[in-house]
């Protein structure tokens, strides 16, 4: 088992649910949290609810840091329109993020290994950067070489997840299209995500 796998686990104990919705995720054998004898905390602060909501949605996505979930709140209070709404918006337009919706791969963490390594096509382009932000009418593609590598292959004939309405999938050529920037209640996160406690945590 790999480091990476290990600390997923824990994050699902650490926040006390299955992230990611995934069959295998220790949280649904053991539901305490991290340690010998589990976390024992009495009634969470507001700081701690806000801060237990910006590491939820910031886990999500995998591997961002920091700096890099910072950048995308500070983008997403400059656009127009709610602060909250903007921040899963722009992260659901991450390249990374779009290969796991349009079930190129089974994880956020494979999708952005899948990125990195040059697998992916944007507009027919390879792009290798996770982080990339895709636009509306931008067309993702795995490419050919690629497409029968057996990762790829057990993802799209998955049955664990459904593929989301702003995404136009063919799944037979492996190629997705980006109709839209998505809305909360239009993603399907398998837990409940309140970006709005993420705007309060870091307007404190």
């Amino acid at each position: 088992m790999t480091k990476r796998i290990q600390a997923k686990y824990k994050i699902d104990r650490r926040l006390g649910m299955n992230l990611w919705g995934r069959p295998k995720s220790p949280f649904n054998k053991r539901e305490q949290g991290p340690g010998q004898h589990g976390a024992r905390r009495g009634k969470p602060s507001d700081y701690r609810i806000q801060l237990m909501a910006k590491q939820q949605l910031k886990g999500y996505y995998g591997v961002i840091t920091e700096k890099q979930f910072r950048r995308a709140y500070k983008e997403a209070l400059r656009l127009k329109g709610d602060t909250g709404e903007n921040l899963v918006g722009l992260l659901e337009r991450r390249l990374d993020a779009v290969v796991y919706r349009a079930k190129f791969v089974n994880t956020v963490f494979a999708a952005r290994q899948f990125v990195s390594h040059g697998h992916i096509r944007v507009n027919g382009k390879k792009v290798d950067i996770p982080s990339y932000l895709v636009r509306v009418g931008d067309v993702i593609t795995v490419a050919a070489s690629s497409r029968e590598l057996p990762l790829v292959m057990e993802s799209v004939s998955s049955e664990e997840r459904n593929l989301p309405e702003y995404l136009d999938v063919d799944s037979n050529i492996l190629q997705a299209k980006f109709v839209r920037v998505p809305a909360l209640d239009e993603i399907p996160y398998p837990t409940k995500m309140e970006p709005s406690l993420v705007v309060e945590f870091y307007s404190r």
